[in-house]
């Protein structure tokens, strides 16, 4: 039956049309964008996933330049312990020459003095963003900085970050300060010639930075009249700090100063097995005593109220125009090279491990992107073959819906 009202034929070709106008539209749209899901409407799921994971790549562009800051940072410090750590090499050279009768040890203090200020003014300028690695005599826990280094989501969507902790190391001279309130350790032990005793024992198992260790010479020695030391030495912690690395600290300073005041062949220090425990060897041709109040420490941390020392702190002191000076300045540069090789050592470690996690983190943002991509990104060569079939189809559709028009035209003829 034919109708002038009701163009089935017409209605059929119109929503052909229309479908594949809709579809063209849309194949032109990826053509255009490059997404095959640019909205939540295209499919809300894989966008939403699409985007958490944009969120993450995003977040990690953020952490690379973290690390960079990082591990320039590092790359400071390192490369000034470094440059301290040669510096005191040089120092040692004087210190070789000055042991000699026959040298002008005041020329080669004023030399060792030049190379000592080198030192301070590296340390002072070893600052990025004014960040200084080389400064850490803080009793107020900021003895390392955090590098942020990676962003964890499980698997309920939860998100922590975790950072690379770097310890700060110091390469100062400034001299500690004894805090207040300490604690009287320690035992009246008199030691005969040749023999070796316990002449310390500290008792914390805690350290907190600011804690006082001192050993009083004036009033702890005495017996012989080959032995009149005089004055005391201290050690005020710092954060991080073991018993061992008090006790290390302590004899260095002892046979510094004993070695110092021309004692050196008569009295040594040394630590023992046990931690806390510093023991004397006697060589003098008289017994020592070692009274009670030679050891002073604060035992329970309520008054760790000392000034922390740098930690090149006995480079300060260091004078080799006299022999006996000369001599203790020997001892002492052994243990000062070491701090600075030490913090070398750790700076470098930190700075190659902050590398390794940027180039992961360089490697993780690629895979997340290409990730994303294959959710997203529209198959170009298949939406290019695409639109050129929709092309064609829409030009038949046009034809289609042409003819179908005409069909009530038809009907004229019937009336002739």
């Amino acid at each position: 039956m034919s109708s002038i009202l009701t163009n089935n034929s017409a209605m059929v070709a119109l929503q052909t049309l229309n479908s594949i106008n809709k579809n063209l539209a849309m194949t032109q749209n990826e053509i255009s964008t490059g997404k095959s899901i640019a909205t939540a409407k295209d499919n809300s799921a894989i966008w939403a996933i699409s985007q958490v994971m944009q969120s993450d790549v995003d977040g990690f562009d953020a952490i690379s330049d973290s690390l960079g800051l990082g591990e320039s940072t590092v790359a400071v410090g390192r490369n000034a312990s470094e440059r301290v750590t040669e510096l005191l090499g040089d120092i040692k050279s004087k210190i070789v020459a000055a042991q000699e009768d026959n040298v002008d040890r005041d020329k080669l203090q004023t030399d060792l003095s030049s190379l000592r200020d080198q030192i301070s003014g590296i340390v002072s300028a070893a600052q990025f963003n004014g960040q200084n690695l080389l400064s850490n005599t803080t009793t107020t826990g900021e003895g390392t900085i955090d590098v942020l280094a990676s962003l964890d989501r499980d698997s309920i969507g939860n998100v922590t970050s975790n950072s690379i902790s770097v310890a700060k190391q110091d390469l100062g001279q400034t001299d500690n300060t004894a805090g207040t309130a300490a604690d009287q350790v320690g035992s009246n032990t008199a030691i005969a010639v040749g023999d070796s005793d316990v002449v310390s024992t500290f008792t914390s198992t805690s350290i907190v930075a600011g804690q006082t260790f001192a050993f009083d010479l004036t009033a702890g020695l005495s017996g012989g009249a080959d032995v009149a030391l005089t004055g005391s030495v201290s050690y005020v912690a710092r954060e991080g700090d073991t018993m061992a690395v008090v006790v290390d600290q302590m004899v260095a300073r002892l046979n510094y100063e004993v070695t110092n005041q021309g004692y050196g062949d008569s009295l040594s220090f040394s630590s023992t097995s046990t931690a806390g425990e510093i023991s004397m060897t006697n060589n003098s041709e008289n017994a020592v005593t070692v009274g009670t109040a030679d050891v002073t420490e604060d035992t329970d941390g309520t008054a760790a109220d000392g000034t922390i020392g740098g930690g090149l702190e006995l480079l300060g002191d260091i004078d080799v125009s006299t022999a006996d000076g000369a001599a203790a300045a020997l001892a002492a540069i052994e243990t000062l090279t070491q701090t600075a090789i030490s913090a070398s050592a750790e700076f470098g470690t930190s700075e190659k491990r902050i590398d390794i996690q940027q180039d992961f983190i360089s490697k993780l943002t690629d895979s997340l992107k290409s990730g994303i991509g294959s959710l997203v990104d529209a198959d170009m060569e298949q939406a290019s073959a695409r639109l050129q079939a929709l092309q064609v189809q829409q030009q038949l559709g046009i034809q289609s819906l042409s003819i179908a028009n005409q069909a009530p035209q038809n009907i004229l003829s019937l009336f002739r």
